[in-house]
Order: structure tokens, then C-alpha cells, then sequence
């Protein structure tokens, strides 16, 4: 089968960061999927992944979405059969999507959106998860229409975990939902997946809050550039409030949150593939979720971008656009060359 990874980890993108790999399909066993993959989308993960792990197999497939059909089960299987389209983030510590079958763990996938299609699809998966927890598991915001005193800040809030947790936030709780963003078209995005207030991120958040008559924040979410918003975050987060990210802080200051005593979640959405914990298959369950989210038409994909079919020149274009940290929504790819 054609796959797409690196034999040699690099931090700087070169053209030989991404390459075709010809590997043997896989074969399933256990609680495994074999799943002929259709469509995927790239991730900042994939560029930290590559930038930062050694191949264990003497190379990595990347990738961690994915859409497809599966093709063979193995004998533990429950929740599948063989033919059902379903999508998945798959496992950090298992080869990825970039290839044209992929072993997951069914209790990872759900049934994908019958209402997309292949590429709207497999902007979801990764984000929607991460996203789902980090409201739902971390922050433990309650899932009530009517609890509308309270309000929520997310920060980089038009990128691919943001652009699905406006959504989840103004569809599912009763949260005022302030996002941030710089860009002009940024900004539109937002407000089109509901946000009630957009704030610039190059400016001071705290005044900007102050500005328009906003009360400190009971819960804020950092996506990025935590370290360089930290001070801000203190300064507009309630007494007792609620903050949680899931980027990669070049330093983090905690003892800032213990005057106003705020608790500070991390989510991390491999956790539970990774130890194979206790209730491993909530994500499966979460997906169905947002799966008939999507169908009933209360959310709807966070597609940014389609680079075309799945090859090295449009992965490394997918990474390039992900390190320019310009990327609005998802990017995605579909389908393999014959």
C-alpha cells in the first residue's frame, strides 16, 4: 500500500521531510479496524510529530484524521462491521492516516456524518474531540441552554480546535462565548459559528473585556501562546474560575492562578488511546455525537481548505501553511493517486 511519512525526523521542512513510503497493508486484530482511508486532514500535530520524533520502524506515517470504510475486522470487534464509513483520530503512538489502509481501535471511531462529505468529514475528528473533552471532561461546563450568566474566553479561537468548541459552547450550554482572533477574516468566522464578542489578540485582552462592559471571565481557554498570554489570562479570569489549554507552553508560571485560586486543566486527546484507560470508549461515543450534530444540522464541519489528493507535495504544502500559523479552520486532503 502507499503511505506518506519520514524515515528521519526534521524540524526544518525540507522536500525530503515528507516522503512516499510503500509498506504491507496491515492486517486486524482484536478490538483493530482495518480501514481503507478516503480522506484525512493534517494537524499541528503532524508538524510537531515530525519535528520532534525519531521513527521507531525505521520510518512514521503521519496523520491523525482520518475517513474511510472499513475493510476487516479483527475478532474482538463489536461496535463495526465490515463496509461502515466511520472517522477517527486515531492513535499517537500507532502509524497514522497518511496511508491507504490504517489500523484503529474501534473504540476510537465513530460513524462518520452522513450529511458530508469524505473531506468534510475528516476536518472533525481531532478537534472535535479535544474540543468535546476539554468542555465536557476539564472544564466540567454543564450542558444547559439555560445557564446563560456565565461566559467563556478562548483564545486563538478561529484556528481547528476553535472553530468546533464556539460551535459545541453556543449549541450545547448557555455560555456567553468570546473569542479572539486578528485577522479580518478571522473575525468573520467567528461571528459566523456564533461568537458573541471577538476580541484582537494583538491587544490587550483585559481592556479590550473592559471595553465592552464585559465581567471577568468564568472559564478561558488557551490554544496557543499560553506563555505569552498568561498575565492577561490572570487578569481576566473570575476568582475561582476555570483555565485550560492544550498547547505547549515554553514556560508557565502557576503560582499566578493561586491568589484568585484558578484551576488549571490540561486536555490532551491521546490520553485515553495511550493508556487505554477505563472509559476509552467515550470517544467513540462523543463522535456518534457530534456525527448527529452534524446530521440534525446543529454543527457544521470546519473544513478551511482542500489541498487535493493525498501525496507528499500537498502534505508538505498542508505543513508549511500549519508553521505559518495563517491556517483558518481545517485543511484537508482526499484521496490517492493511482
Amino acid at each position: 500500500m502507499k503511505a506518506f511519512g519520514y524515515t528521519k525526523n526534521t524540524k526544518t521542512l525540507t522536500a525530503s521531510s515528507i516522503q512516499a513510503i510503500e509498506l504491507d497493508t496491515p492486517t486486524a486484530t482484536g478490538h483493530d479496524l482495518l480501514i481503507e482511508v478516503n480522506a484525512i486532514s493534517v494537524n499541528p500535530v503532524d508538524t510537531k510529530i515530525r519535528a520532534n520524533v525519531a521513527p521507531e520502524q525505521g520510518y512514521k506515517v503521519l496523520g491523525w484524521d482520518g475517513v474511510g470504510v472499513v475493510k476487516a475486522v479483527g475478532e474482538s470487534v463489536s461496535l463495526f462491521n465490515v463496509g461502515d464509513r466511520v472517522f477517527y483520530a486515531g492513535d499517537l503512538s500507532r502509524q497514522g492516516s497518511n496511508a491507504q489502509f490504517q489500523l484503529v481501535d474501534e473504540r476510537i471511531v465513530g460513524r462518520a456524518p452522513k450529511t458530508l462529505t469524505d473531506a468534510q468529514a475528516a476536518a472533525l475528528p481531532l478537534t472535535s474531540i479535544t474540543a468535546y473533552e476539554m468542555l465536557f471532561d476539564r472544564l466540567q461546563v454543564p450542558k444547559n441552554k439555560q445557564n446563560t450568566q456565565q461566559s467563556m474566553l478562548v483564545i486563538g479561537a478561529a484556528g481547528g480546535v476553535g472553530s468546533i468548541l464556539v460551535q459545541l459552547a453556543k449549541q450545547l450550554t448557555g455560555l456567553n462565548v468570546v473569542g479572539t482572533a486578528s485577522r479580518e477574516q478571522s473575525v468573520a468566522w467567528l461571528k459566523e459559528l456564533g461568537a458573541d464578542h471577538v476580541l484582537d489578540h494583538s491587544k490587550n485582552l483585559n481592556e479590550q473585556r473592559k471595553e465592552l462592559g464585559l465581567a471577568e471571565f468564568d472559564y478561558v481557554i488557551g490554544l496557543t501562546h499560553t506563555d505569552q498570554y498568561q498575565d492577561q489570562i490572570v487578569e481576566c479570569i473570575k476568582p475561582q474560575g476555570k483555565f485550560a489549554l492544550i498547547d505547549d507552553p515554553t514556560s508557565f508560571d502557576i503560582l499566578k492562578f493561586k491568589r484568585k485560586c484558578i484551576s488549571v486543566h490540561w486536555e490532551f486527546m491521546f490520553t485515553r488511546s495511550l493508556y487505554t484507560t477505563a472509559d476509552i470508549t467515550s470517544q467513540h461515543t462523543l463522535l456518534n455525537e457530534i456525527s448527529e450534530l452534524i446530521d440534525s444540522g446543529t454543527l457544521k464541519t470546519t473544513l478551511g481548505q482542500n489541498l487535493g489528493p493525498i501525496n507528499a507535495a500537498n502534505l508538505y504544502k498542508a505543513h508549511q501553511i500549519l508553521e505559518s500559523h495563517t491556517s483558518r479552520g481545517k485543511l484537508v486532503l482526499e484521496g490517492f493517486e493511482a
